[in-house]
């Protein structure tokens, strides 16, 4: 039997455990500057596992959600908003309407994500399969089902199935979370707002799959709210940023 002290040093253990540390942590900084807390990408983590696994028994994803899939996507998740980090404050924290000039800028994060990814494997001169969803993610969570979506309007199964997944986790999160400058909806009024959009915003399928799952989502909304200090953080971090801009 391997003692507890050999079981650590397992050099594929320890390489699978620093992948998911360094994936954690460079999300954690572009979390850091948006106004979501940090529980955020943990709801969006277990709402994608959720649905992942509600449609494993799909005919259409079966082969697709495999075990393997599922655990690398769920890890993957934290980096779908990587490219944030190189948006300015000055846009990421606007609690107004974007200009049409912002939004352009504010919608390129999902290329620079992406590109920051390649990039790095390029200079390392090794392309890791472990990152294939993550470059999904980066690129694709804001494409549409309707093709309306960015960056290069796919439409339909064209959009990756890790996106369309996270896309659905994203949004739900977003419309029940409490932001510094406005208090989220109630989860009934969100799953109304993510059913009028089957078909247009979302895959039809992983809708309905959602539609079955409402009570969950709804109990990990729970599990992992966010506390008063998570909030409060974000306060002294959007203060402090608004301060500095405004000396510029």
């Amino acid at each position: 039997m391997n003692s507890p002290a050999s079981a650590s040093h397992n050099p594929s253990l320890d390489a699978l455990h620093a992948h998911k540390v360094v994936l954690l942590a460079v999300a954690t900084l572009a979390e850091l500057r948006e106004s979501d807390t940090a529980s955020h990408l943990e709801r969006v983590k277990h709402y994608v596992r959720m649905l992942a696994e509600k449609l494993q028994k799909h005919p259409s994803f079966a082969a697709q959600l495999s075990p393997a899939y599922i655990e690398t996507l769920c890890a993957s998740v934290c980096m779908y908003d990587l490219g944030t980090v190189a948006i300015p404050d000055r846009i990421l924290l606007k609690p107004g309407r974007l200009t049409p000039e912002e939004l352009a800028i504010m919608k390129s994060h999902t290329t620079l994500g992406y590109e920051a990814i390649q990039r790095a494997e390029k200079r390392l001169g090794l392309v890791s399969s472990g990152l294939i969803i993550a470059k999904e993610l980066t690129q694709s969570h804001h494409e549409k089902w309707n093709g309306s979506g960015y960056p290069m309007g796919l439409s339909e199964n064209m959009i990756p199935l890790s996106a369309r997944l996270v896309a659905l986790a994203d949004v739900y999160d977003a419309l029940i979370s409490n932001k510094i400058y406005r208090q989220g909806m109630s989860c009934d009024d969100a799953v109304g707002v993510i059913f009028s959009e089957r078909g247009q915003h979302f895959d039809p399928d992983v809708v309905d799959a959602f539609m079955e799952l409402t009570v969950e989502f709804e109990d990990i909304a729970k599990r992992f709210s966010d506390s008063e200090q998570d909030m409060q953080n974000r306060i002294e971090y959007m203060a402090s940023a608004i301060a500095e801009i405004a000396e510029l």
